[in-house]
């Protein structure tokens, strides 16, 4: 089993435990952290992920995450540089973490785990392991889909994205319990939405890749789908002319 640890949560929880502390408090507690989370799924490897420079997110809006300090907690780029040094984590320019994780996740197998505390990765599917709340799952593929669209109806605070006003995870789940393809779920949360940019945006923000250079995309048999091939149907070769 391969651990794919979130290097962020690990930093941030860290240098926010030692505050007051010494720099080897944090890194010990960095250290504790990594070593509860390995026994924890009995991983045989691991890999540690990093967000760094620069954000594909922050090209599609300047608002994404726009509200969060500039303040760093006290040794938190001392964690960082100690998780990079030691412990070889992987710093994701350009992208995100998340992005990474959700690309080296085995969302068929059992050979990795991904452990996070950020609920936004359940939406690739897998094995996941919550090492605050000591809970493990596992996510299948339309589970981790769905959870998209219920993402984009919530909004996530913590990104400054803005979902559906009156919207929470109690109604969320509601508006789209009956409903069982992407499809229907696209269609309720944009009816929802009442905003295609809006929503459309969302989606792009939310959206954790499972590829590299990967982005959502319309559910080919959604009704916006059609209507585009319909306004702009496949041109065909034109035959030659025979002298």
């Amino acid at each position: 089993m391969r651990a794919l640890i979130d290097g962020d949560i690990v930093v941030f929880r860290a240098a926010c435990s030692a505050i007051d502390d010494d720099q080897w408090v944090a890194l010990a507690r960095a250290d504790k952290m990594m070593q509860d989370i390995l026994e924890d799924v009995g991983a045989s490897s691991y890999q540690v992920y990093l967000t760094g420079t620069g954000n594909f997110r922050r090209e599609l809006t300047p608002t994404y995450k726009a509200h969060r300090p500039d303040e760093r907690p006290t040794h938190w780029q001392a964690v960082r540089d100690y998780l990079e040094r030691e412990h070889k984590a992987i710093v994701c320019n350009g992208w995100e973490a998340d992005d990474q994780m959700g690309i080296d996740q085995d969302k068929i197998g059992e050979s990795t785990v991904i452990c996070s505390i950020d609920k936004d990765l359940l939406q690739i599917p897998g094995r996941h392991y919550n090492f605050v709340k000591k809970e493990a799952q596992t996510v299948g593929t339309d589970q981790g889909r769905k959870f998209l669209y219920l993402q984009s109806l919530i909004g996530d605070k913590s990104d400054n994205i803005i979902g559906v006003a009156g919207i929470g995870p109690v109604k969320a789940g509601k508006a789209l319990a009956e409903l069982e393809t992407e499809e229907e779920w696209y269609e309720k949360c944009r009816e929802l939405y009442n905003d295609d940019e809006r929503y459309h945006l969302n989606l792009q923000l939310l959206y954790i890749w499972q590829k590299p250079n990967d982005k959502w995309e319309l559910p080919p048999s959604s009704d916006l789908t059609r209507s585009v091939s319909e306004d702009h149907p496949p041109t065909q070769p034109q035959q030659e002319q025979q002298p």
